[in-house]
Parts: C-alpha cells; sequence; structure tokens
C-alpha cells in the first residue's frame, strides 16, 4: 500500500532526485522559464513553491534555509531580491507547468515550467529576438538586390597620344621585331 507514499522517484536515488530538484529550482529561478519532462516539472514545482514560501518570510533564518536547500548562493539572491518583490501578495501557486506533448525521441511528455509573474518579462525578450531576426532578415534583402547602377557618361577626350601599358608595350615590340626579321629576310632573298 502507498499510504502517506508523496512524490515521483523519477527512477533515482533519493541522493540524485534530490540534486536534480535542486538543479531544476536553481535553473528556474536563473532563468525564470525551464524545458523538462512533464514528471521533473511537477516534482520541481513543489520543491520551488515550498522555497518561494520560506523566501516570503524574509528572514534570515529563511534565508539560511533557502541557501542550504539550493546550495547556490547566485540562485537564493535572486530569489530574495526579484522574485519575492514580483510574487510578494499572491498567496501560492508561483509557477505553472505548461504541457509541450512528446519529445521525438523517446516520446516522453514535456512541459515547461515557469514562474506566473515573469510571463511579461519572457514575451518581451521573445519579441526583442523577433525584432532583431526582422533587422538581420532586412540587411540580407538589402544585400541581395542588385545595386542600382547609373549609366556612365561617356565624356570626349581629345586625342593625346598615352605610354601604351606594359603587355600593350611587348606586343608592339613583338611585333616591331617581327617585321623587322621579315624584311631582312626579304633583303637576303631579293639579293641572293
Amino acid at each position: 500500500m502507498r499510504h502517506r507514499v508523496r512524490g515521483r522517484k523519477l527512477s533515482r536515488t533519493e541522493s540524485h532526485r534530490k540534486a536534480l530538484l535542486k538543479a531544476l529550482a536553481v535553473s528556474l529561478f536563473k532563468y525564470k522559464r525551464i524545458k523538462t519532462t512533464l514528471a521533473k516539472a511537477k516534482e520541481a514545482r513543489s520543491f520551488a513553491e515550498t522555497l518561494i514560501t520560506k523566501a516570503r518570510r524574509n528572514s534570515l533564518h529563511s534565508r539560511r534555509q533557502v541557501i542550504s536547500a539550493l546550495q547556490d548562493k547566485n540562485a537564493a539572491n535572486e530569489l530574495f531580491s526579484e522574485i519575492v518583490q514580483k510574487v510578494g501578495d499572491r498567496p501560492g501557486g508561483y509557477t505553472r507547468v505548461v504541457k509541450l506533448g512528446n519529445r521525438k525521441g523517446d516520446a516522453a511528455d514535456m512541459a515547461i515550467l515557469e514562474l506566473v509573474d515573469y510571463n511579461e518579462v519572457m514575451r518581451a525578450k521573445e519579441e526583442e529576438k523577433k525584432e532583431q531576426k526582422e533587422v538581420k532578415k532586412g540587411k540580407k534583402k538589402e544585400k541581395e538586390k542588385a545595386p542600382e547602377v547609373e549609366e556612365a557618361k561617356v565624356i570626349e577626350k581629345e586625342a593625346v597620344e598615352e605610354k601604351p601599358r606594359k603587355k600593350e608595350r611587348k606586343k608592339k615590340k613583338d611585333e616591331e621585331s617581327s617585321d623587322e626579321k621579315s624584311k631582312k629576310g626579304r633583303k637576303k632573298k631579293k639579293e641572293e
């Protein structure tokens, strides 16, 4: 019988399961939204909500309890400074689990675990990313378009003899030398 047996084992030992929940909670407090399997999200939700409730008391004792539970001072500071102020009036239900469907590789049920009051923050970040992508696409389109070339205006120049370029010089020298050789050959034939 399962009387008073609470929680999921998640196919892990007790120490591994505790470490997993700590890691998920730390990620949740740092990034405000995480993507994981449905079972892990439901377990991490209860773990994270108890920590947020303790943090709302904002006493030295509760601060020490949260730090010992998370084993990460940065995440605990973020929880006490930002998250508690945002969540302050809410009586509970600080997180939300949104089902995503099955993962392609092993068909595991996937879900997003997010802090409820940070929904606007996440939308703002997503909108910024979309705007940046649109700007990049606009730049690419400009590069792909061939620049409009105006027709060149023809300016007549006076006939001035300029020095021929090196290649042209060589060609002229070759022509002159071949002409001289042919003339010498003709003279010799005439003399004979």
